[in-house]
């Protein structure tokens, strides 16, 4: 017998972080989350994405076993500024067993029809900046810190129960050996000049700070055309930078303005931090911060984090000065590989300016929908 519990307590919502760690616990290619992070992400009080949404976790009991875990998420800013009838769930995950993924979404279900939403979608998080969609390809290529992993059947459970498609994400990879300068080291000096831009480039966190607003702002502006997109708003901008800078090289941040130093375009790029999360296996005391720190400043691949450009400067080729700098910095640091994180399907301005580097594509994932 299955019994779905909501999640109510510190102790529990530390179960419901850690359950992927047992049903993962064999796989050479899940990336454990850090654990205190976690936590933190559903702490009223720490993730101020509660200003606007809400979410109940709930998790899959058989005797006193966890079997399965969902979190149901309402973005208020969603349903109310955009007037789409959306019910969330995410950081789902659950055993091989169709009736304890039909017991977690029957729950998620009942909420949204409680509250007068029209459909389900999911695998998401609360915003664009969380991880996204049920992984379809890709099962053999070790995952990143920014998406989530999953076993073959999910997608069959979602089908079985009568879920479909809503959308699509591509993550592709290449070699720094397959990038070619000359695609975009002529058409970037021609860029620079003729719209009169700089290329901003940085060696301390500090040096960025002053432009990170500006990012976040530009971040809307130039993913809102976008199928799902929800604004960062002014306080998540304080929860971001807190969360992500501190992984980030400022080396691995370019910003390109114009003559009035207003940000234009943006470029973000992690070092892979896969293995060293497997190896910290969700915590960072008392070693797991030397992981970190090595992979930080060693690591020779990279994933390209977000590329942000200026409405009116897209289709401009603005993309190919952000490409430049990058360049000369992979070099320096000897990188052998880029990937990109999951990009819409849809999305193929995004796809056409790596096509020159020879992609390949290593993962599909997509979310489910269904109506309420």
């Amino acid at each position: 017998m299955i019994t779905i519990k909501e999640v109510t307590t510190k102790r529990e919502t530390k179960a419901f972080v850690k359950f992927p760690f047992s049903l993962y616990k064999d796989s050479k290619y899940w990336v454990p989350p850090i654990i205190s992070q976690e936590v933190k992400t559903f702490d009223k009080n720490e993730n101020p994405v509660f200003n606007d949404a809400e979410a109940r976790l709930f998790l899959a009991y058989r005797g006193n076993t966890i079997v399965g875990r969902v979190a149901a998420i309402i973005n208020w800013l969603e349903v109310k500024g955009q007037d789409l009838k959306k019910m969330r769930f995410g950081w789902f995950d659950v055993i091989d067993d169709i009736e304890v993924t039909k017991a977690l979404l029957d729950k998620v279900h009942e909420i949204g029809k409680a509250q007068n939403l029209e459909y389900i979608e999911g695998p998401v998080g609360f915003s664009n900046l969380d991880k996204v969609g049920v992984l379809t390809h890709g099962f053999d290529e070790i995952g990143t810190m920014i998406t989530w992993y999953n076993h073959p059947y999910y997608s069959k459970h979602f089908e079985t129960l009568g879920y479909k498609v809503e959308k699509e994400y591509l993550e592709n990879k290449h070699a720094f050996s397959d990038i070619t300068k000359d695609s975009f080291d002529r058409i970037q000096a021609i860029i620079k000049k003729r719209y009169k831009l700089n290329a901003l480039n940085f060696t301390k966190t500090s040096e960025v700070m002053p432009y990170t607003d500006k990012m976040f702002d530009l971040f809307n502006e130039s993913y809102a055309s976008l199928s799902s997109f929800v604004e960062i708003t002014d306080i998540q901008k304080a929860y971001f930078k807190k969360k992500f800078l501190s992984f980030i090289n400022p080396e691995y941040i370019k910003f390109v303005t114009d003559e009035n130093d207003d940000l234009v375009a943006f470029g973000i790029v992690m070092p892979s931090f896969a293995e060293a999360l497997q190896k910290m296996n969700g915590r960072i005391f008392p070693f797991g911060i030397r992981h970190i720190l090595h992979a930080r400043k060693h690591c020779k691949k990279v994933t390209f984090y977000l590329i942000g450009v200026h409405p009116e400067y897209q289709n401009k080729g603005i993309h190919s000065v952000i490409f430049n700098e990058f360049y000369n910095t992979f070099e320096s640091k000897d990188i052998v590989e880029c990937r990109r994180t999951p990009e819409l399907a849809e999305n193929t301005a995004i796809q056409k300016i790596w096509k020159n580097f020879n992609p390949q594509l290593v993962k599909k994932r997509c979310t489910y929908r269904k109506d309420i």
